[in-house]
This record gives structure tokens, C-alpha cells and sequence, in this order.
């Protein structure tokens, strides 16, 4: 376990010191039956917490010699007392190292000084109780703790970003928008609204077809019996008109 470590929580560099008359009643005590233009000691005032214990010092202002020093087990409580007719007086319990305890009146010039001798105790105690609270709470605990550790030889495996075997990637979108036929498959035929006739299948395109100038050389060839048609028709009619210029010849 950590060891406590001690740490100021409150410095006041003047603080006023009074000898008390006793209690007059169980009213309280009053900061007018001290003599409060005549203090007995003009110091300074330290508040100091180590863990849970919480002292208030009173010390020379010069060389820090103490002066009195007033152990505070709970505030309010017996060792700190507010008066009844002012904010900036208290009677406080000192201790000296024997043990005996005495009451003495302490106050603040300032009504700041006060304030902030009040917050520092009750935010000491505050803290206490808490601590208290979680040391029994957790004293109280017995019920079993889950553990969510790794044993010995315990291993863990992730996948990150690993692609699965066998898979195949997304057809992309054509053009249109359309995705294209799966491998093997048949293009669908279109379907006719309705009451409107199908189109009826074209037949597969020819070489004339598709050679404009097919058709003319087919013709001509039948036509003559052969390339050379045309100029064997035209020599055996001018041999029937001129028959005799040949022979002549």
C-alpha cells in the first residue's frame, strides 16, 4: 500500500490568537466577550492533511516555530467551533505532545480568510467520507469478479481484410446500366406487348447480302455463259450483218 503523504491545503499568513473565558452557557460561544483589539499572539495558520489526519498549525510568522497545533478528527465537531455572532472567529482544541488539550479563540482579519479556512476542512472530510464509502464497498464485494484475461497459451486469431477462397468478383454495369449475360447463358428474347404480333426471325444475311456488286456480276454471268459474254454477242451480230466484208476480206 502507498504511504500517506503529508500536503497543505490551507496557508493563511495571519491569524489572531485569544485566551477564552469558559463557556457561559450551552448557547454557544461569543467573539464579543473576547478582547478583539488585544489579540495574545499574532501569527500565521496552516491546515495540513497526511491521509485521513488533518492538524491545524499555528506558527511563528518569521521563523515557523509552532506555536499550538489543534488535531481536527471532524468538522464541524468539538476540535472546531464556529462562533454564534461572527463568521471569522472560532475556538479551536489545541494538544500539546503530552496529550492535554486546551480551548483558545482564533480569527481572521479578513472575512475571505475564513471562507476559505471553511472550504479546505470541508473538502478534507468530504474526501474522508468518500474514501470511507469505496473501502466499504469494496470490503463488501464478494460475489465472483470476471476475468477477462488471457491464460497461458491462449492465442486469439483475427481476419483482417482477407478474401474468401472460391469467391469471384462482382460483374460491373454496362453500358445502360444493364449488367451482362452470366458465362454460358442465353441472351433472352424480348417479350411482345400485349395484342401486338412477335417479328418474325431474320434469316441469316448471304455474301449478296452483304456485296452490293455481287448481284450485278451473277446476272451477267448467267445472262452470256460466261465473262466474256458480252463481247462474243457483239462479234457474232456484227458477223450475221457484215458476213460477206469478211469473206471479201
Amino acid at each position: 500500500m502507498m504511504a500517506d503523504y503529508e500536503s497543505i491545503v490551507c496557508v493563511k499568513p495571519e491569524v489572531f490568537v485569544y485566551r477564552i473565558p469558559p463557556r457561559p452557557s450551552n448557547r454557544g460561544y461569543r467573539a464579543a466577550d473576547w478582547k478583539l483589539d488585544a489579540p495574545d499572539y499574532t501569527g500565521r495558520m496552516k491546515i495540513v492533511a497526511k491521509g485521513k489526519n488533518c492538524v491545524i498549525k499555528i506558527e511563528d510568522k518569521n521563523s515557523g516555530e509552532l506555536f499550538a497545533q489543534a488535531p481536527v478528527d471532524a468538522y464541524p465537531g468539538v476540535a472546531v467551533e464556529s462562533v454564534t455572532d461572527s463568521s471569522r472567529y472560532f475556538v479551536i482544541r489545541v494538544q500539546d505532545d503530552s496529550g492535554r488539550s486546551a480551548f483558545i479563540g482564533m480569527g481572521f482579519g479578513d472575512r475571505g480568510d475564513s471562507f476559505d479556512f471553511n472550504v479546505a476542512l470541508q473538502d478534507h472530510f468530504k474526501w474522508v467520507r468518500k474514501s470511507e464509502q469505496i473501502e466499504k464497498e469494496g470490503t463488501t464485494d464478494t460475489g465472483p469478479k470476471l476475468d477477462l484475461g488471457f491464460k497461458e497459451g491462449q492465442t486469439i486469431t483475427i481476419n483482417i481484410g482477407k478474401k474468401k477462397s472460391g469467391s469471384k468478383a462482382k460483374p460491373s454495369a454496362g453500358a445502360g446500366g444493364f449488367l451482362p449475360p452470366p458465362p454460358g447463358g442465353k441472351i433472352p428474347t424480348l417479350t411482345p406487348p400485349p395484342g401486338g404480333a412477335a417479328a418474325p426471325p431474320q434469316q441469316p444475311q448471304t455474301a449478296t447480302d452483304l456485296d452490293p456488286f455481287a448481284s450485278s456480276s451473277a446476272s451477267n454471268t448467267s445472262s452470256t455463259g460466261g465473262d466474256w459474254g458480252d463481247f462474243a454477242g457483239a462479234g457474232s451480230g456484227n458477223n450475221n450483218q457484215s458476213g460477206s466484208s469478211w469473206v471479201q476480206f
